[in-house]
C-alpha cells in the first residue's frame, strides 16, 4: 500500500457508497405507477423490479464479502462500479419489463458491492470507539441519501420520468467509480484470506458460529423489517389514503428518512453500542405499539406521520450500534461477517415488503412495525445476555488464579 486516503475523503467515499441501497431502492419509488403505463404491464410486475434489486442486494453482498477478504478492497469495488454502471444503462434501455426486472437484479448486485466493502474498509482502518465513530458519521451520511433520493426522485418523476431517475443513478455510479479509482487499499496482502473457494466459503460457517454475532444480525435484521415495511407501505398509505402526491409523498418520505441519519449520528453519544441498541430496540417496540393502534383506529395523518418520525428515529439508534458490535466481533473475517450483515438485512426486507399488501394496509403495516420491533427486542437482549456472560467468563478467569494465590499465602 502506497499513502494514506485523509479521513475526510474515506468518510465521504464510505458514505456513499454505504448509500448505494437507498439510491437503489427508494429513488424511484414514486415513479412506480408511470412505469405500468410505459411497459403496459400490472403494478404488481413493476414491483417485482423494487423486489428484484432487493435480492440482488442481498446476494451481491455474500459474493463481494469473501472476494473482498481474498483480494483486497479496491479491485472487487471497482468491478462492482463498472457492473453497476452498465446494468444502469441496460435498465435505461430494456424494451420489456421482463429485462427491466433482471437487470435491476444486476444492478442490485454491483450496488452490494459497495456496500459491503465499504463496512471492512472501516473495519480494516478503525477499531473500538473509532470504529462506532466511523459508523456513526457513515451512518449519518446515509441518512442523508435516502431524503436526497426521495426528493430528487418525486421531482424527477414529474419533470423528466423514470429514465431520468437512471440517468442520475448512472451518474452516481461514475462519480464513484472516479473516486475508488484515488482509493488506496486498506487491506495489506499479508492480512488476507487464502485458499480455495472452498475455504473462503468455509467462512460463512465459521461466523456463524459466533453466536453474539448471529444475534446482532437477527436484531439488525429485523429492525431493516420495520424499515421495508415502511419503505413498502408509505407510496400507498400518504398517496393513496391521504391523498398526497408523489412529490409530496417524496417530501415526508425524506424527512422520515432523515430521522435515521440523525439518530445514528446521535447514537455516538451513548456510552456503548450496546446501551444505545437497547434504548433504540426497546423505543421502536413502544412506538410500533402505539402506531399500530393508531392505525388501526385510522388515525390522522399528523398522528401517523409523528409517530412514524420518532419510530425511525429510534429504529437509527440500532442501526449504528448493531453494526459495530457485529462487525467488532468479527474482525478476523470482516468481509466475511460483513456480507452476511448486509444480506440478512436485505433478506428480511424482501421478505416483509409483498406482506404488506395482505388485508388492511394500515393494520398489516402496523402489525408487521410491532412484530418486527418486537424480534428486534428480543434479540437484542440475547445479545446482552451472551455480551455480559463473555464479560464474567473473563473476569472470573482473572479472578480464579488471585483466590488461589491468596489461599496459598494463608
Amino acid at each position: 500500500m502506497k499513502g494514506k486516503n485523509s479521513a475526510l475523503f474515506l468518510f465521504i467515499l464510505l458514505g456513499a457508497l454505504t448509500a448505494f441501497g437507498p439510491f437503489v431502492t427508494d429513488m424511484y419509488l414514486p415513479s412506480l405507477p408511470s412505469m405500468v403505463g410505459y411497459f403496459d404491464t400490472q403494478a404488481s410486475m413493476v414491483q417485482l423490479g423494487l423486489t428484484s434489486s432487493m435480492i440482488g442486494l442481498a446476494l451481491g453482498q455474500l459474493f463481494f464479502g469473501p472476494l473482498s477478504d481474498r483480494y483486497g478492497r479496491r479491485s472487487p469495488l471497482l468491478a462492482a462500479m463498472l457492473l453497476f454502471i452498465v446494468s444502469t444503462v441496460c435498465c435505461i434501455f430494456s424494451s420489456t419489463i421482463e429485462s427491466f426486472i433482471f437487470f435491476r437484479l444486476i444492478q442490485g448486485v454491483a450496488g452490494a458491492g459497495g456496500i459491503v466493502v465499504s463496512r471492512s474498509i472501516a473495519t480494516d482502518l478503525f477499531t473500538g470507539r473509532e470504529l462506532a465513530k466511523a459508523m456513526a458519521i457513515i451512518g449519518a451520511i446515509n441518512g442523508v441519501a435516502p431524503v436526497a433520493s426521495s426528493v430528487l426522485g418525486g421531482f424527477l418523476t414529474d419533470s423528466i420520468g423514470w429514465k431520468g431517475i437512471f440517468v442520475v443513478l448512472l451518474g452516481i455510479g461514475v462519480l464513484l467509480l472516479l473516486g475508488n479509482l484515488r482509493f488506496r487499499e486498506s487491506l495489506p496482502v499479508e492480512r488476507r484470506k487464502r485458499g480455495s473457494l472452498k475455504s473462503m466459503l468455509a467462512g460463512f460457517g465459521v461466523v456463524l458460529h459466533n453466536r453474539r454475532y448471529v444475534y446482532y444480525v437477527l436484531q439488525m435484521g429485523f429492525a431493516m423489517g420495520v424499515l421495508f415495511t415502511n419503505i413498502s407501505s408509505s407510496p400507498f398509505i400518504m398517496q393513496q389514503h391521504y391523498g398526497f402526491s408523489a412529490f409530496g409523498f417524496s417530501l415526508f418520505f425524506g424527512i422520515n428518512a432523515l430521522a435515521i441519519g440523525l439518530a445514528a449520528g446521535l447514537s455516538v453519544k451513548f456510552s456503548n453500542p450496546e446501551h444505545a441498541m437497547f434504548v433504540g430496540s426497546a423505543g421502536m417496540t413502544l412506538l410500533s405499539l402505539i402506531e399500530f393502534v393508531a392505525l388501526s383506529l385510522g388515525c390522522s395523518f399528523v398522528v401517523y406521520e409523528a409517530l412514524l418520525f420518532l419510530l425511525l428515529f429510534a429504529l437509527g439508534l440500532t442501526f449504528t450500534a448493531s453494526t459495530t458490535l457485529a462487525m467488532d466481533c468479527e474482525r478476523a473475517n470482516s468481509g466475511t461477517a460483513s456480507a452476511l450483515f448486509g444480506a440478512a438485512g436485505f433478506a428480511f426486507g424482501g421478505v416483509v415488503s409483498p406482506l404488506v399488501g395482505l388485508g388492511n394496509i394500515l393494520s398489516t403495516t402496523g402489525l408487521l412495525f410491532l412484530v418486527c420491533s418486537l424480534c428486534s427486542l428480543g434479540f437484542t437482549l440475547l445479545a446482552l445476555s451472551q455480551t455480559h456472560a463473555s464479560l464474567w467468563h473473563s473476569f472470573k478467569g482473572r479472578l480464579l488464579p488471585m483466590v488461589r494465590i491468596v489461599r496459598r499465602t494463608k
